[in-house]
């Protein structure tokens, strides 16, 4: 027996091939030596070089050696005769090569007919394969056939067909002659179905290439008589390259270019092919490669226009005028790469394109918001249907100068999955020492975008990867404090939404004393997008009363809607802001934090309670690991420092502690809230009462020292927000003063400290001495061992 790999020998079939591998070759000559028979079987697998039995099919034939050959390099080449299939009984290779036991099966087929009428269709049918297959000779094939042994026939055509070695295997497995030929009946109409479909095909191209070359011709033949006529039209192939030596374009683009022009010049019109080149070289040429914006540097007229639009924003404010400055004295200077940070509503988007106004140039803003694929960056490769360049090129496109301000908003909302990480493709945009030769996919040329001011936005900058951070220049913009929410809505806000509501001067008239109400009671955030919203309702109300007062005929004007405090409840419904002046009244066991959100500062109400227990500390809120641990550090800072507030030492072993920070729905975290549990536990455990009018910030340690926190102006203007006038804070935010408002600074008294001695002095309504615990947690005082360790 010896394994053949790719081919299915059938009876009555003539086949040569090599036989190389040495078990095959001592079984061939074991063969020759012999009757010159051998049986052949296929393998499962062609790429296995030793095949064990099980990894040969069971079913084989049996063949005649007609001949072999030994070649030059050691292979033998046999030519061999199928005599009858036969299925594999046993099997043993205990002399080097596969010796096997074979069972064959004779199959009688009685005349009749059915069996006529079945060879009849085979026939038929193998004849219509082979006049649609381009492989086999008819002649040959057709005297082939012309037998009457059903077995004969169905071995002969289905060795001729085109089928895989699997489908093979199926004919040769199948030992009775009427199920074989049948099988092979049903495999003809699937071939011949196929041949069919490839005629069509193979006929609908020829047709289309006929129509193509005819079309071709004739443009060719229309070109050559205006030519001749002499009308001197430019074709659209020299208006393309007479716009591309015009284009100003870099010299690795014009060669791409102009290759590409070639390419379409030699083109059918109407192929595919065309059409893509044509776009191609359409972006090319869109694309601004020399037009730019004649830059306004009057330090003047920029100052006027960032004031005219804005109010406040000092900082930023000075930030754009220097980078004015260094333009006007420095003849090619880098582009700018700025990042503005701070809460929604206070203005970075209108401030960008305060910035285009300010310097002359175009506008474009790109919202980074959702996206997450690297390809809208960057673009798509030219070999995809329905390809474009990036939202940078295509943005670019759209500026039409080669020096505009360019904003990519919400760049800290960006997402990244399986088809890349468009932060990642940032890197390169945002960085001036690569910019300048930046790459799109789809126009695969160098693009220079270092003339490009870049200015990012985002809310936060945690979710920023830090290696896009290094490339920006970070400016946080807080939250507004209540004058300068007061001044943007008189500037602003009033003339804008008045003026979208067909409202007057004679209709609507907003005093202090309405807009302060719309401040604190109904919008109390870092921006102004809500008070904006709040503003439009009133004028909604009011454009509403003056509408319905026009009908009838002896109906007066209506007198001028004055919106004062007391109007609002009556046009907006209840405050939906309570006021805190009534929790400003001191408390035992509840204190007043200060906390750092994405939407600027928020005051934290901390209270704590006492339970008879077991010495348990229940911290709830909703608190994350850090602020958990804060209070932990508070308390352990309170029961190692007992007997300075008037405490037993072991105080704790009978009592059980509860902290709490009410709006349990809202994740809260961070260190700074460390002082504030720490007071608001003293107070509980002494009985003396906390001041309602003081708030907090600073992280404790264990040893009562007060360390420094972030977000310090956003936390007091929160606190001024909310009418809290004195605020206590760690002494290593006393360098953040500068950044504080004036405002705050002048109407706020502000402590800084540097440990929980000075916390408790300022914020307890009382002094703390050693005082009896409260009656309703009575303690066993137990007398103090002595040389104790702690």
């Amino acid at each position: 027996m010896m394994p053949i790999r790719d081919v299915v020998i059938f009876p009555y079939m003539m086949t040569p091939f090599v036989v190389g591998r040495e078990s095959s070759v001592r079984a061939l000559e074991e063969a020759m030596a012999g009757d010159k028979k051998i049986f052949l079987a296929t393998q499962h697998d062609a790429s296995i070089d030793e095949p064990k039995p099980d990894e040969i099919y069971n079913v084989g034939t049996i063949v005649n050696i007609v001949q072999s050959l030994k070649l030059p390099d050691g292979n033998i080449k046999v030519l061999v005769e199928g005599v009858e299939r036969a299925k594999v009984v046993s099997v043993s290779d205990d002399e080097g090569f596969f010796r096997a036991m074979v069972r064959t099966a004779a199959f009688k087929v009685e005349a009749g007919p059915q069996l006529d009428s079945l060879i009849s269709r085979v026939t038929g049918l193998f004849e219509q394969y082979v006049k649609l297959s381009q492989n086999l000779n008819y002649e040959t094939m057709i005297a082939a056939i012309r037998v009457d042994d059903p077995g004969k026939l169905s071995d002969t055509v289905g060795a001729n067909l085109q089928l895989t070695i699997e489908e093979k295997q199926e004919l040769l497995e199948i030992f009775d002659p009427i199920d074989r030929l049948t099988r092979v009946a049903e495999m003809l109409d699937i071939e011949i179905e196929k041949l069919n479909v490839d005629r069509t095909i193979q006929g609908r191209v020829k047709r289309q290439m006929e129509k193509a070359q005819k079309e071709y011709y004739l443009n060719e033949k229309i070109k050559a008589i205006q030519k001749e006529l002499g009308r001197g039209e430019k074709s659209e192939i020299d208006e393309l390259k007479k716009r591309i030596e015009t284009s100003g374009m870099t010299k690795d683009a014009l060669d791409k270019a102009t290759q590409e022009l070639k390419r379409l010049e030699n083109m059918p019109p109407m192929s595919a092919e065309s059409t893509v080149s044509r776009n191609y070289l359409d972006w090319l040429l869109a694309v601004p490669w020399k037009k730019k914006s004649k830059e306004i540097r009057d330090l003047k007229f920029a100052e006027q226009v960032l004031e005219s639009d804005h109010y406040g924003l000092e900082k930023i404010k000075e930030r754009i005028l220097e980078f004015l400055a260094v333009r006007r004295l420095v003849k090619n200077p880098k582009g700018s790469i700025l990042c503005f940070v701070g809460p929604p509503g206070v203005g970075k988007t209108s401030l960008g394109m305060s910035i285009a106004k300010a310097t002359g140039r175009k506008f474009i803003r790109m919202s980074l918001g959702g996206v997450r694929d690297e390809a809208e960056v960057r673009g798509h490769r030219r070999t995809y249907i329905g390809a474009l360049p990036g939202q940078i090129i295509q943005m670019m496109k759209k500026a039409g100068t080669r020096n505009p301000v360019f904003m990519l908003d919400e760049v800290d909302k960006m997402s990244m999955d399986f088809r890349g990480d468009p932060s990642a493709a940032l890197l390169e945009v945002l960085d001036p020492e690569q910019n300048f030769m930046f790459v799109d996919h789809y126009l695969d040329v160098e693009y220079d975008l270092s003339q490009v001011f870049f200015i990012a936005t985002a809310n936060v900058l945690h979710t920023i990867p830090p290696a896009l951070q290094d490339r920006m220049e970070v400016i946080r913009l807080s939250g507004y404090t209540e004058l300068e929410k007061m001044e943007i809505a008189k500037r602003f806000l009033v003339r804008k939404q008045t003026e979208a509501t067909g409202l007057g001067p004679d209709h609507i008239e907003f005093t202090e004393d309405g807009i302060g109400g719309l401040i604190q009671y109904y919008s109390r955030e870092a921006g102004v997008r809500n008070l904006e919203r709040e503003i439009g309702n009133v004028c909604r109300k009011v454009a509403r009363q003056v509408v319905n007062n026009e009908g009838g005929k002896d109906k007066k004007p209506l007198p001028k809607a004055l919106i004062n405090g007391a109007k609002l409840p009556e046009l907006l419904g209840p405050w939906k802001f309570r006021d805190l002046e009534a929790e400003k009244k001191n408390e035992i066991g509840a204190a007043v934090g200060l906390a750092w959100t994405e939407v600027g500062g928020q005051i934290l109400s901390v209270e704590c309670t006492l339970m008879e227990g077991k010495g348990k500390l229940t911290i709830t809120g909703k608190l994350g690991e850090v602020m958990q641990e804060s209070a932990q550090a508070a308390m352990s800072y309170i029961r190692s420092r007992a007997h300075q507030f008037g405490l037993p030492r072991d105080f704790y072993r009978n009592l059980d502690v509860h902290i709490h920070i009410p709006e349990g729905a809202i994740p809260k975290d961070g260190p700074s809230a460390g002082i504030t549990l720490a007071t608001t536990i003293a107070s509980a455990l002494t009985r003396i009462a906390v001041r309602g009018d003081v708030a907090m910030t600073g992280e404790i340690t264990l040893r009562g020292k007060v360390l420094g926190i972030g977000g310090l102006k956003e936390k007091l203007m929160a606190a001024h927000r909310h009418g809290i006038l004195e605020a206590i804070m760690p002494r290593e935010n006393e360098k953040d003063l500068p950044d504080i408002p004036d405002a705050i600074k002048q109407t706020m008294k502000l402590h800084f400290v540097d440990s929980m001695d000075e916390v408790l002095k300022i914020a307890m309504d009382g002094e703390i001495v050693a005082l009896p615990l409260p009656a309703t947690a009575p303690v066993e005082v137990q007398p103090a061992e002595e040389n104790r360790t702690h």
